[in-house]
């Protein structure tokens, strides 16, 4: 009898056990969803300036790493079709390269600045008249003269030289971008009064200018540098700006070598801005979505490692603050 009753107590000590281990088992399947009902997931979709698609191809990248169940699309079409898309809420960002206008703020139009570029006016880098360019320069009232009065034409004139022969073959964007707006903006007009042949984006604009050995245009600086080598792409180049107007590009106007000297340039305030900027997400409201408020905070805080490498410059430490107050 006492050996029947050690067994069925045996018995119930590993039943009970058993029922302890499947306890155990369940909480940790509890825990386990509970994290993943935590995770962040879902999508973000984004179009826009060309200005910022580089940018933000990085960013979604280096987030979709650390929240792989987020899906982000990203598509360039220029800074008019991203507000156009953000406000009729066919995307959650836009990507925006200029000042974000009033009346776009009176349909709702929401910013938030993220990094900073610049516009640069470029030129052929087998221009046969380049090495008196760059040692001159052109002024503002120069490319005013260019791009809005349509008053030069020849490379001689711009540079005050009667020998120097060959047209301008002046380029502009077709597309509405801040790229343009921008530079317009610097030469005291705006996109539709830039003179010159029209073409689409900034992958088309380089594309152009490397073609033409006359030709003049401007680009986005990560559209003229490479981000590896950090030098020019072959067959593009900066034209100077004579920014003290003394018709000699001076060497604290000579930051054009490299991408990281035209980075310093930008984030010193040595380049003008305009053409310099600040680059910008649009949305339609503040963006209510926790997967995009989760990447805009990511992007002020941690994504600000990947600025420079990527070509762009930093806001300051105050300006990140400001930013990440809008999105509380």
């Amino acid at each position: 009898m006492m050996k029947n009753h050690s067994l069925k107590f045996y018995f119930i000590l590993a039943i009970l056990q058993l029922t302890t281990l499947a306890g155990c088992d369940n909480s940790r399947v509890k825990n386990s969803s509970n994290n993943n009902s935590n995770e962040l997931k879902g999508n973000i979709s984004i179009s826009g300036a060309f200005a910022l698609y580089p940018m933000t191809v990085r960013w979604a990248e280096e987030f979709q790493k650390l929240h792989p169940k987020v899906r982000i699309d990203i598509s360039a079409g220029g800074a008019g079709k991203g507000m156009t898309d953000a406000l009729s809420g066919m995307v959650d960002l836009g990507m925006f390269s200029r000042e974000v206008r009033d009346a776009e703020v009176e349909k709702g139009a929401w910013k938030i600045a993220l990094t900073r570029d610049a516009v640069l006016p470029t030129i052929n880098a087998n221009n046969p008249f380049i090495k008196e360019i760059k040692a001159r320069g052109v002024n503002q009232k120069g490319f005013e003269n260019i791009f809005l009065k349509n008053e030069v034409s020849f490379w001689g004139s711009l540079l005050e030289n009667k020998q120097i022969l060959g047209k301008i073959n002046v380029y502009t964007r077709s597309d509405a971008c801040g790229a343009a707006g921008m530079w317009a903006k610097y030469l005291g007009g705006y996109q539709e009064d830039l003179k010159g042949v029209g073409v689409f984006g900034d992958p088309g604009m380089a594309d152009a200018i490397r073609k033409d050995k006359l030709g003049l245009g401007y680009n986005n600086v990560v559209y003229i540098y490479d981000i590896n080598s950090r030098k020019k792409y072959k067959g593009l180049e900066v034209l100077p700006i004579d920014i003290n107007n003394n018709g000699v590009i001076d060497e604290d106007e000579d930051f054009y070598d490299t991408l990281d000297e035209i980075m310093s340039a930008i984030k010193e305030g040595k380049y003008p801005s305009p053409p310099a900027r600040d680059l910008y997400f649009v949305s339609k409201g503040k963006p209510q979505n926790p997967e995009v408020i989760e990447f805009i905070k990511w992007i002020l805080t941690e994504g600000q490692q990947f600025v420079n490498e990527a070509g762009y410059v930093q806001l300051s430490d105050k300006k990140i603050k400001e930013e990440l107050d809008k999105i509380k």
